[in-house]
């Protein structure tokens, strides 16, 4: 017990920082998932391939360089996410956010798959109803017993 009480104020300055980190995030990510799940294409997930990236008609430079970004985004929300699992806050779903934000192999059929898992398709359907959107189309999902809401 004496040995938290002592790591608590010789690092209570970095505590603070993650504590407010965590809080913000917590408010950040109530307000961005749902406005980025209403905004997702209703056919989005009926594709067997990954739609074309929508910066990918810039210059190959460009194109690179928000790639870049988007990647090291992604990585730094899995790692404020891992620190999130030890302090209060979501880390759970910020570390999904930024597996969503990264490029990689196979990503696309990971998306596909956690979307047709009934509880996670049911709750994007009910936020996409709340804002008047039409409910996701998943005719090209391999398992459709479980992707009906």
């Amino acid at each position: 017990m004496f040995y938290i009480i002592e790591f608590i104020q010789t690092h209570e300055t970095a505590l603070w920082w993650l504590a407010s980190a965590s809080i913000i995030t917590f408010v950040a990510t109530l307000i961005a998932v749902p406005l980025l799940v209403v905004r997702i294409p209703d056919d989005y997930f009926s594709h067997r391939e990954r739609h074309r990236m929508q910066y990918s008609d810039h210059h190959p430079v460009i194109r690179g360089i928000l790639l870049i970004g988007r990647n090291a985004l992604g990585y730094v929300f899995i790692v404020v996410g891992i620190v999130m699992l030890v302090i209060p806050g979501q880390g759970v779903l910020t570390i999904v956010i930024g597996l969503m934000l990264l490029n990689f192999p196979g990503k696309y059929r990971l998306e596909r798959w956690l979307i047709i898992r009934r509880p996670v398709l049911r709750s994007i359907n009910w936020l996409r109803r709340r804002s008047k959107r039409n409910p996701l189309v998943l005719d090209g999902c391999i398992d459709h017993r479980q992707s009906k809401a």
